[in-house]
């Protein structure tokens, strides 16, 4: 078990509600680091999500990756991840927890609002690095 000073804890969303938009994120440093667990928080959905990802880049805001792509990567138990919809997607909690070893040192978290005719999607997201 970490102790909570032993952990790093960084706001991912700047802007928590869009419409039709990708949400601004900010990106993620994990030198020194092991593990990093996302935490992404849904309120209101009024239109599907059009899309989620982490993606990885060995320098910062340069040329980033997928590597998780919420509706085509596998969750834990095997089964392809689903992105959030409007018939169920209010108060989802969606969680990454993601090794670092091999990847590449800069991440971040991307999300796009699906179109809900003027009714904004609701999101706040977390990142909590540890050792």
């Amino acid at each position: 078990m970490k102790p909570i000073q032993e952990v790093k804890f960084v706001n991912l969303i700047a802007d928590h509600t869009v419409d039709n938009a990708a949400f601004t994120t900010t990106e993620i440093d994990t030198a020194g680091y092991g593990y990093a667990t996302i935490i992404a928080a849904f309120g209101n959905v009024p239109a599907n999500v059009a899309s989620m990802t982490v993606t990885e880049a060995d320098v910062s805001a340069t040329n980033h990756a997928a590597f998780i792509t919420m509706g085509t990567t596998a969750a834990i138990d095997g089964a392809t991840t689903a992105l959030p919809t409007a018939a169920g997607g209010d108060g989802d909690l969606i969680i990454f927890e993601i090794d670092l070893t091999g990847r590449k040192r800069y991440l971040d978290f991307t999300c796009t609002a699906g179109d809900g005719s003027g009714t904004v999607t609701e999101l706040g997201a977390i990142c909590i690095l540890s050792e």
